[in-house]
């Protein structure tokens, strides 16, 4: 009786962790890009960015990771192009100029801390325990230190003197670079805290 009780709990269990499996390789990769969102402080941009690489992320953490870095340098390369003809524009005083100059600066920094993010990541391979943690603190200080450097760029323009024209026409892309860099480090947490 005892055999047969413990028989019985074993194919129950293979059963419970047969239909588990099932139930998550049924999930797709939108349900799983949506519900991945959900842990980043700005979930709709987060969908609408990474939405159209569903194919590409599948249901893989590291590659939502790497994903969403890899957007976020997309978007700062293309404010720090917009930025760099606004500093070519007549009538920009030389205050602006120089937070101008700054935020380019910043935005730099920002694409290289992003890129070696993304290729360490790349590298992560199959590493475990201590090598996988050492990896993504490593990620985690590039991508945060690029949040950083966006945010830095807005703080150039803080103030009264400092409003107008120059910074209203740049101040809504660097606020969605920063916004795009916050979730792409949320879901680098996520994967760290996965493993």
């Amino acid at each position: 009786m005892a055999a047969t009780g413990r028989v019985s709990i074993l194919v129950l269990m293979s059963l419970v962790t047969y239909m588990s499996g099932t139930a998550e390789s049924s999930i797709t990769s939108a349900e799983f890009i949506k519900s991945s969102c959900r842990s980043t402080r700005y979930p709709a941009l987060c969908v609408q960015c990474l939405m159209g690489y569903a194919s590409v992320i599948g249901q893989s953490e590291r590659q939502l990771a790497i994903t969403a870095i890899s957007v976020s340098i997309s978007r700062t390369r293309s404010s720090a192009s917009y930025v760099k003809k606004i500093s070519k524009a007549r009538g920009v005083k030389p205050r602006e100029y120089r937070a101008i100059q700054d935020c380019i600066e910043n935005m730099g920094d920002s694409l290289d801390s992003l890129s070696q993010s993304v290729r360490e990541l790349g590298s992560i391979g199959h590493a475990v325990g201590e090598d996988f943690e050492w990896h993504m603190s490593n990620v985690q200080t590039w991508v945060s230190a690029a949040l950083t450097d966006d945010n830095t760029c807005l703080d150039g323009f803080a103030g009264p003197s400092m409003n107008g024209n120059v910074k209203d026409a740049f101040k809504d892309r660097i606020v969605n670079v920063a916004q795009v860099t916050s979730n792409a480090l949320a879901l680098v947490n996520r994967f760290a805290s996965s493993h």
